[in-house]
């Protein structure tokens, strides 16, 4: 979610194999700490939109950092990951 207003359907067409039920859940979430503004459109049928509060644009900030540090990173996260996965399951070399 970026600056803009979004409906529900153009969030759930943004986030690869998400459930309705998932991004519904997520949402309220969001929305209960803050983060994630909702407006409800008395239309039929009912037009939801979302927006990020000022919290929320600044929690945007650090996850796309975070996203950012991980593209850097990823193959040592993967290499760490398949050795973990090597002595948990007893077959490190």
């Amino acid at each position: 979610m970026g600056p803009r207003t979004l409906r529900f359907t153009e969030l759930r067409a943004g986030v690869e194999g998400i459930s309705h039920k998932m991004l519904t859940q997520t949402l309220r979430g969001l929305e209960r700490d803050g983060v994630v503004h909702r407006t409800v459109h008395a239309t039929v049928p009912p037009r939801v939109e979302y927006r990020l509060t000022e919290a929320g644009e600044a929690l945007r900030d650090t996850v796309n950092g975070m996203c950012a540090w991980t593209r850097r990173h990823l193959d040592e996260i993967e290499a760490a990951r398949r050795r973990f996965a090597e002595r948990e399951h007893g077959t490190a070399r």
